[in-house]
């Protein structure tokens, strides 16, 4: 049985990406929002907006981050991570920008999103524990047939990594 993630990515950039992603059918994900319906939510204000977000999370056992150019540091991806972190999901990162947009474009690398989070601990960045994968491939059919053939059992990992803390 497929498991139960949260997606985790910047709408208007990496939009066309994350289908494919989220379009494997490798792990079962939130149902994609359309932009009507994302305009109707955020139309709300914040509170509507971490409202859909936690009742998206509810059930969910991992968070995939689908990391483009500007994903890092963005507020509503931020608020994703710690969330999930905080409710104790598995949390992992994949580096989509070589994955092709709608007019065949690939992007820029984006920052990985764990690094601007500290564990309270032991001062440690979230990014030596969560972990982000970056395809080694330049071809977009190259960087989805990896995506595909890993990500189980990076969720997998994920998960296991987040019982350990």
């Amino acid at each position: 049985m497929a498991r139960r993630v949260f997606y985790s990515f910047h709408y208007k950039e990496d939009n066309w990406r994350a289908a494919q992603v989220r379009n494997m059918g490798v792990v079962e994900g939130n149902a994609p929002v359309t932009d009507n319906e994302w305009e109707s939510i955020t139309r709300g204000g914040d509170q509507a907006i971490r409202n859909w977000i936690d009742e998206q999370l509810n059930g969910k056992s991992c968070t995939i981050v689908l990391i483009g150019t500007h994903t890092a540091g963005r507020k509503w991806i931020n608020y994703e991570i710690e969330k999930s972190w905080n409710d104790g999901k598995g949390l992992l990162g994949i580096y989509i920008h070589n994955l092709q947009d709608r007019e065949g474009r690939q992007s820029s690398k984006g920052s990985n999103p764990f690094d601007g989070f500290t564990m309270k601990r032991d001062r440690a960045k979230l990014s030596s524990i969560v972990k982000a994968y970056d395809p080694p491939y330049s071809v977009s059919t190259d960087v989805y047939a990896y995506i595909k053939r890993n990500l189980a059992a990076w969720v997998e990992e994920a998960i296991a990594i987040r019982e350990k803390y």
